[in-house]
């Protein structure tokens, strides 16, 4: 924390008062499995600490609407030692937010724990093709255009906070955000790899890596270096304190080389190689690839290429990095990837926790991958329609916090 700067918690009688009687922004869109309250009353038998950590217990939007059970209930969950009752309780499910529309930044946000959807609107935000990371209940968006606008919220409580430009190129070709946060401090690192074609040279790429600390309020320029027959992308994550971010292919080269993955450690420890020298290679002929935080291991969903066709899909696939090298989790089954297309880049994937969501560009069909049980599943069916055929969707997913701020 900053001087002058106070916390989520010493606002929460006045602001999570005010974010509970709104909870009308957060429509329902699905009321199943809903059952009749009890008629034994809590308030007669329970202390308001002991109730304060049930509460605590709650799905997000079940806390909501305890808010509005009764006047005792409203100032238990407004109250600032219910907010630390909810950071001590283990990380809900992460929910995952659609996009619908290719000008609108509204859409639909889906509770995998209450098989849920919630007509959301996001703060900050412009367009859908904004840039988006997210960590432990926070989420930056960064703009598609200069590069320069970039803010920090949260989605379930609309708070929200601009950050200052970040350094480097202001107009780079091509910009990957990933984001960290501390379930210790709350403080949360953004770090941003430009990417930029060098002028009259072919092949030659400037890449830059940038650091935002919340803690310091500051931009660090961390690593500039040239790429020969190589470029960044818009994929980047953060990991145990290492920054992920693939690269690929601008030389022409085989199939298999289409992909790369280059690791920077963020602490400084990194040696003073060439970032392109320590390169990992990935699994199989990629199509595309995407990269996630699961409990502080790097996890990739990719589309997998054919040998002989490297930009046509012929399904896709789950790793996980261990040291330099990459283990197979699994392979959508076949009638789970019909439908998903043939061609290169298809698809939007995004997980936390344990759960990994899949959403093919053209429809609004949402898959769930379970880490644990190794299953494979849909989500309740969004409950939105196309309104026109070549319409796109894409999405993002988030940990539901209310107590942590940016």
């Amino acid at each position: 924390m900053m001087d002058g700067e106070t916390s989520w918690v010493s606002h929460c009688n006045d602001d999570t008062a005010r974010h509970i009687d709104e909870f009308e922004l957060f429509s329902e869109l699905s009321d199943e499995g809903n059952q009749a309250a009890s008629a034994v009353s809590l308030d007669l038998i329970l202390p308001d600490d002991l109730l304060e950590r049930i509460l605590a217990c709650l799905p997000v939007a079940s806390i909501f609407k305890a808010g509005s059970v009764c006047k005792r209930w409203h100032e238990l969950v407004s109250s600032r030692r219910f907010l630390w009752n909810l950071s001590q309780v283990p990380s809900q499910k992460p929910w995952y937010f659609m996009f619908m529309s290719s000008d609108e930044p509204g859409g639909y946000a889906y509770d995998p724990t209450l098989r849920k959807w919630y007509n959301v609107g996001l703060p900050c935000i412009e367009t859908p093709n904004w840039f988006k990371a997210s960590s432990c209940g926070l989420v930056s968006f960064m703009d598609n255009d200069s590069r320069s606008e970039l803010y920090v919220c949260n989605p379930i409580s609309r708070r929200s906070r601009k950050l200052a430009e970040p350094p480097g190129l202001k107009f780079s070709d091509y910009s990957a955000l990933a984001m960290s946060t501390s379930r210790v401090s709350n403080g949360y690192q953004i770090s941003i790899v430009k990417s930029k074609e060098v002028p009259g040279k072919i092949f030659q790429w400037d890449i830059s890596i940038h650091l935002y600390d919340s803690e310091t309020r500051m931009w660090a320029t961390l690593s500039t270096e040239v790429f020969t027959g190589w470029r960044a992308g818009d994929e980047s994550v953060i990991c145990d304190g290492i920054l992920y971010f693939l690269i690929y292919s601008t030389g022409g080269g085989a199939p298999e080389n289409r992909h790369g993955l280059v690791p920077y450690d963020l602490s400084g420890r990194s040696s003073h190689a060439l970032l392109i020298r320590n390169s990992i290679a990935v699994p199989c002929p990629l199509t595309c690839g995407r990269l996630m935080n699961l409990k502080e291991n790097l996890v990739m969903v990719g589309g997998i290429g054919k040998q002989d066709r490297p930009d046509i899909i012929k399904g896709i696939g789950i790793w996980m990095l261990r040291g330099r090298e990459w283990q197979e989790i699994a392979r959508m089954p076949h009638r789970f990837f019909q439908g998903f297309g043939e061609l290169d880049d298809v698809f939007a994937s995004s997980g936390m926790d344990d759960v990994i969501y899949i959403q093919s560009y053209g429809s609004s069909l949402l898959l769930l991958f379970d880490m644990n049980q190794k299953q494979w599943k849909w989500s309740l069916k969004c409950p939105v329609t196309k309104r026109f055929p070549l319409q796109l969707f894409t999405g993002f997913s988030f940990e539901p916090r209310l107590e942590i701020a940016p």
